[in-house]
């Protein structure tokens, strides 16, 4: 019998030791995740699980970030579906990651190993045969969620019955690594980053951890939208057009971008941002599996793709792609929004109607394959 954490409640499970695909072993990983609805079906067949990938400094509070999506009667209607979502290994939203405990009793740190996409997928699929869940219905995700779903029909395409993956590409392109690698150095470069090792000492690289995240909003939103926001208009009280340059002296855009710096800081680890953003730049189906069209052509899993018109750091064209290659297309989707890249967290009527259809899709799929264990949704 599946024995699920009770509804909501961030929930830390043990789930023994990993070694990742570069050969480095970490003793006694946990996993911090919550879940909503109940779980029905068969735990090694079908059933009513849904697993929901965050992004990059997402965490496990679906029922938070896609509030308009999860709940009774919603797209993800708990009342049908068990929706499951985990911390990524390597986060800091209580699963194993560079700000947890070493097993010599201090903090993991700079040793903390480098983490691909894959590590996260295989971790959570040990996750989830932890629990005594060897099938789900669906995997998906966006961003670097969307990553691990579209790794998840690669890795353990026995394991899900269908994943809709959202706003990312089949591999990081060199523009995505070179901005993603300009945030690291924003972090590296501080000196309270301390070569990683700085939990502890009182010290943190804020100034740095914040850099890199108004470097990586500007990618997150759209051209137009912060144009049409904010355009060339002062900072109120400030004035950016004085006889000298001063800091203190901002756009409004500067200041919108200061504050999602120091928003960040305040809920996120540096070390874990470092991590995760290196498994991004990591991210490639094809390696090792022939390159890119062969292995998105080799998964028989039923998957739709989801673009955003105006995506800047995972620009529609990746989606086009994945949906002319992946083996088995359920659908493609895309959604027009001035946002860009994050309007998959903020156009809910757009991804409301998406995700029911894929929901639907992927049950009629499951249907007419007569499923493995008959479980009727």
């Amino acid at each position: 019998m599946v024995q699920l954490a009770p509804e909501g409640v961030l929930t830390p499970l043990r789930i023994g030791d990993f070694t990742t695909e570069a050969g480095v072993e970490i003793p006694d990983v946990t996993i911090a995740y919550q879940r909503w609805g109940e779980f029905r079906g068969d735990a090694d067949g079908n059933n009513n699980v849904l697993l929901v990938e965050h992004a990059l400094t997402g965490d496990t509070n679906v029922a938070d970030w896609w509030c308009d999506l999860v709940g009774p009667g919603r797209a993800l209607d708990t009342d049908r579906w068990c929706v499951v979502s985990t911390n990524v290994i390597g986060g800091c939203k209580g699963s194993t990651g560079p700000a947890s405990p070493h097993p010599d009793g201090r903090v993991w740190g700079s040793r903390f190993p480098a983490i691909s996409i894959r590590d996260q997928v295989a971790v959570e699929h040990q996750f989830l045969r932890v629990l005594g869940i060897r099938h789900t219905h669906a995997v998906l995700g966006g961003s670097m969620g969307g990553a691990r779903a579209l790794e998840w029909t690669l890795m353990y395409p026995a394991a899900l019955s269908s994943a809709c993956v959202i706003a990312v590409s089949a591999r990081a392109s060199a523009w995505q690594i070179g901005i993603q690698a300009a945030q690291i150095s924003a972090i590296e470069r501080d000196p309270d980053w301390q070569g990683g090792d700085f939990h502890g000492t009182g010290r943190s690289p804020d100034a740095g951890l914040a850099a890199a995240r108004r470097i990586a909003h500007l990618t997150y939103r759209g051209e137009q939208e912060i144009d049409e926001r904010f355009g060339t208009t002062p900072q109120s009280g400030e004035n950016p057009l004085g006889p000298y340059r001063s800091p203190g002296q901002r756009f409004a855009v500067e200041s919108y971008l200061d504050y999602q710096g120091v928003k960040l800081v305040e809920r996120f680890d540096a070390g874990s941002y470092v991590i995760l953003t290196d498994s991004l730049n990591r991210h490639d189906v094809g390696r090792g599996r022939g390159g890119l069209n062969k292995a998105l052509a080799s998964t028989q899993v039923p998957t739709m793709i989801v673009g955003v018109d105006t995506d800047i750091l995972y620009p529609y064209h990746q989606q086009e792609h994945l949906s002319r290659n992946v083996g088995n297309l359920l659908g493609m989707a895309k959604i027009v929004s001035p946002v860009g890249h994050d309007a998959f967290l903020t156009e809910f009527r757009q991804m409301d109607r998406i995700l029911r259809r894929f929901l639907d899709l992927s049950t009629a799929e499951v249907a007419a394959g007569e499923g493995r264990g008959g479980y009727s949704i």
